[in-house]
């Protein structure tokens, strides 16, 4: 139901605890998300692109902002007491619209001219809202946002942005070094796997692939299999994580703008390698179970000690929280292993976005309150509801599985982001996932070959590339 609320708050906000909550995040994934286009040409200044530092003492008085923004597992109360907070601490009143379906609330009145000053709606979703404001070029610059001050705090904004959250594809998709989306909301997914069965046998968390396989012919000594997956869309962030790990931030770049022979090179051929041989330690009856139905049922697995590892993201804890489970489980997660021994792990981090509008009415005060969002108060309130924020020494203020999960980055993995550039689909007939993930499900069953995949990817990649998004 659409939850439309206009704030004039002057009263008090009842402060949220900060607590650990996983699985927050809706689940699972249908569709890799695709990248905004990469190389378009940027948008022209906005005429409203007013100086930060009047923006930030000279509020208007009275001013109304509308915020949409997508309400997801997180719920939308988070948002409220946000908007609350910073009515109280700016003196900008809020409108705040929320719906699991934003895209058709607030599409009617954006067609009429009346738009958002702010929507929260990220990159990835199937009718691709914000996708389209990216190749109209109807998004404004907030690059001056990072040197603004946060409301009610001494800090830039740019200081409190984990680094590498703005040096993405992500939040600038035309790649001319400015920022047009604010990152939002973060997940880092690895390998999820039971780490109180790991201390029973006494086993050792794998850091390189070869320990991988060592591990899984130990485990298959127990009756264990090495790996199951909830579904071929998980395959995502395993994937672009892997392509990192295995050639850097260049091969990643290279395959993921469909580049001309790309997956003849010898890091796509380690890449197809590994996922090959990995389908052949992956437990039997993981892709009959690999379904948005029976999905659940593979990640039981690893409840259950049936099998060792799974690719996911930290909302699995809540996901499966009232699961049965082995006695002694404890979660624990680890990035993909590095390549070589001494080579660099990664784990993919998603994150949302948030945006101006090009016809946003109130650029000013929406520049505020999207530097807001990064306060210690508006972390406070989203991590309550589940939701983290990229800020710097976030871990340190989480507790149980979130502070294990988001320590990742800390204890040595290396962050993964970017995905597959936008193309045109219609025109291809295929999807990302159909082409490199869902196969896995046959490579699992033997009724496709290494090469029959290979082949496939290559094919499609060459109409991608043909039928980017410019």
């Amino acid at each position: 139901m659409k939850k439309v609320l206009s704030m004039l708050l002057a009263g008090a906000l009842t402060a949220s605890t900060l607590v650990g909550c996983g699985g927050s995040e809706p689940a699972p994934a249908a569709e890799a998300p695709s990248a905004p286009e990469e190389k378009a040409e940027a948008p022209a200044e906005t005429p409203e692109e007013a100086p930060d530092a009047a923006a930030e003492e000279a509020p208007a008085e009275g001013a109304t902002i509308t915020v949409a923004a997508i309400e997801t597992a997180y719920g939308s109360q988070m948002w409220t007491d946000v908007c609350a907070a910073f009515t109280a601490q700016t003196g900008i009143n809020v409108e705040l619209i929320t719906d699991k379906n934003l895209e058709d609330v607030i599409g009617p009145s954006m067609q009429a001219g009346d738009y958002p000053d702010v929507i929260h709606l990220a990159t990835g979703r199937e009718k691709a809202l914000t996708e389209t404001f990216i190749k109209d070029q109807n998004i404004v610059d907030i690059t001056d946002v990072l040197s603004m001050t946060v409301p009610g705090e001494s800090a830039k904004v740019s200081d409190k942005i984990a680094g590498g959250f703005t040096e993405t594809s992500l939040t600038n998709p035309y790649g001319d070094g400015k920022t047009y989306l604010a990152p939002m909301f973060y997940s880092p997914c690895g390998l999820f796997y039971n780490a109180g069965l790991f201390e029973e046998k006494g086993w050792e968390v794998p850091t390189t692939w070869d320990e991988m396989w060592a591990l899984g012919d130990a485990a298959a000594a127990d009756g264990i299999a090495l790996f199951t997956y909830p579904t071929t869309g998980y395959f995502d962030a395993f994937f672009y994580a892997l392509m990192y790990s295995v050639g850097g931030a260049d091969f990643f770049d290279q395959a993921t703008n469909y580049g001309e022979g790309v997956w003849d090179t010898a890091e796509a051929k380690t890449c197809f390698e590994i996922v090959s041989k990995l389908a052949g330690y992956t437990e039997k009856t993981t892709p009959a179970q690999a379904n948005d139905q029976d999905f659940t049922k593979n990640q039981q697995l690893i409840l259950d000690n049936k099998a060792l590892f799974m690719p996911n993201g930290t909302w699995i804890v809540g996901e499966m929280a009232e699961a049965p489970r082995a006695d002694g489980f404890k979660w624990g997660m680890t990035a993909l292993p590095a390549v070589t021994a001494g080579g660099d792990g990664y784990s993919y981090t998603w994150f949302e976005q948030a945006w101006i509008p090009g016809g946003a009415a109130h650029q000013d005060e929406a520049k505020q309150f999207i530097a807001f969002l990064y306060s210690d108060a508006a972390c406070e309130i989203f991590a309550g509801a589940g939701a983290i924020q990229p800020v710097l020494n976030i871990a340190g203020k989480l507790e149980g599985d979130n502070q294990m999960f988001y320590s990742i980055y800390d204890k040595g993995a290396k962050a993964a982001m970017g995905n597959f550039a936008a193309y045109d689909s219609a025109t291809v007939g295929v999807s990302n996932r159909e082409v490199w993930f869902d196969p896995v499900n046959s490579l699992v069953s033997g009724n496709m070959t290494e090469q029959e995949w290979i082949d496939g990817i290559k094919a499609a990649n060459d109409q991608m590339r043909a039928n980017l998004i410019q």
